[in-house]
């Protein structure tokens, strides 16, 4: 891990917290993770299991400092290293493809998807859903909208960012 690395991820994650501050609740104190897709997004630059557990980590305590979902720091520190690590590892599994934007697109899909069902189950287990809302409800109502969200936002900026990454020669996309 080196330090253009670690300033890499830091803004990436800087970002993705500007951005889950001032995304507004839509159900219930629930709002759509944009987090999560500055999180992939460093994963897909920087593939490396620390690089994982670190982003997951670092991740999961701002998303849930910053949440507007009551009780929600456990489970977003439940969640986001448990998504990290199934995002990598489906990254490591399509390794063939893993600089297309499409395929940054459908790990994105899914990796919103798992991090949903994590959140929201270890939120029921732990501290209950809000206003008596139902997971399925939560599920259609935030974690949906949020997986389109968050994909659409990885298809526009993950080209861009790859772009930027080898012009600039900072550091070698999908090491």
């Amino acid at each position: 891990m080196n330090t253009r690395q670690l300033v890499t991820m830091s803004l990436l994650v800087g970002i993705g917290a500007a951005l889950h501050g001032i995304v507004p609740p839509v159900f219930n104190g629930m709002k759509p993770d944009m987090m999560l897709t500055m999180m992939f997004l460093g994963i897909l630059l920087f593939p490396s299991a620390k690089n994982t557990l670190l982003l997951g980590l670092v991740t999961g305590i701002l998303s849930g400092l910053t949440t507007s979902f009551p009780g929600g720091l456990i489970p977003n520190v439940i969640d986001k290293p448990i998504t990290a690590f199934v995002f990598f590892f489906m990254l490591v599994a399509v390794k063939k493809f893993a600089g297309s934007t499409i395929t940054a697109g459908i790990l994105t899909a899914v990796g919103t998807l798992v991090s949903g069902a994590v959140f929201l189950g270890a939120a029921l287990t732990i501290v209950g859903l809000p206003g008596g809302a139902g997971f399925a409800a939560l599920f259609i109502a935030v974690v949906l909208p949020a997986t389109g969200l968050n994909t659409i936002a990885m298809a526009l900026i993950y080209p861009i960012v790859q772009s930027i990454m080898k012009r600039s020669n900072l550091v070698s996309v999908n090491e």
